[in-house]
């Protein structure tokens, strides 16, 4: 392994793994070629590659910390709830319905594969749009891998905002569809049993270890997902989209 190599995974195990956590500021350009004992050249192709892979942000005069990220890179952007909400003139409001730890032998069998077996904290949880119930969402964090989240007060603060703030991630998946309302899903989200709905479904990893799964339902006259892409398969514009309340 070449020089540049080892010092890009030396940092991107200290990200991936929690050790630096968003916000962390890294060690500057001199301190990075003393403790290798290597060239200002090599300390920069190796930052300029974790920016590109976005890890790191550069921030002028300050110095270079961990990104907070994002899931821009995801086929369909998942916004964060409270910004999809009042950046279309909405008003947001969130509240957890349910919280429980829950040990292996409580979850289904593709569950306990994701989370390793381990335990897990389950959240029930709704986003509202201007007092209309706009996503009930359905979350699993592996106590394992954030064992800091069973502390975090979830009862004011959304889960899905905490996590993205407070843990990194390498790989992530969605899937998305349709469904009618079940008796409890229509009984949260306010709409006749039947009503067709939206489901996004997504999982997040850290070097292979399960971080979170969450199910999130939307009223179907509420929310729409879209993108513009290219024939080379580039995704030029995303967007979700906020009906019209009224």
């Amino acid at each position: 392994m070449e020089l540049h190599q080892r010092i890009r995974a030396d940092i991107e195990g200290k990200i991936l793994s929690g050790e630096w956590q968003p916000g962390h500021r890294l060690p500057n350009e001199h301190e990075l070629m003393a403790q290798y004992s290597c060239a200002r050249m090599t300390v920069n192709k190796v930052m300029s590659g974790l920016v590109t892979a976005g890890l790191i942000e550069r921030r002028r005069r300050a110095g270079t910390f961990v990104s907070r990220q994002q899931t821009d890179s995801a086929i369909l952007q998942i916004p964060n709830m409270r910004e999809e909400v009042t950046s279309r003139g909405a008003r947001y409001r969130y509240r957890l319905l349910a919280r429980t730890v829950r040990t292996h032998v409580e979850l289904e069998a593709e569950t306990f594969e994701f989370f390793q077996g381990g335990p897990v904290l389950e959240l029930e949880c709704l986003h509202y749009a201007d007092d209309r119930p706009f996503s009930y969402e359905r979350r699993l964090i592996s106590l394992a891998a954030v064992h800091h989240a069973e502390e975090a007060d979830f009862s004011h603060f959304p889960p899905g905002t905490w996590l993205m703030e407070h843990v990194p991630w390498s790989e992530a998946s969605h899937r998305i569809g349709a469904l009618n309302a079940d008796a409890e899903i229509a009984r949260v989200l306010q709409v006749a049993v039947g009503e067709a709905c939206l489901l996004v479904e997504r999982r997040t990893w850290r070097l292979r270890e399960g971080i979170t799964q969450v199910s999130q339902f939307f009223p179907g006259d509420l929310y729409t997902l879209g993108a513009r892409f290219a024939p080379d398969g580039q995704i030029r514009t995303r967007t979700n989209a906020l009906k019209n309340l009224h």
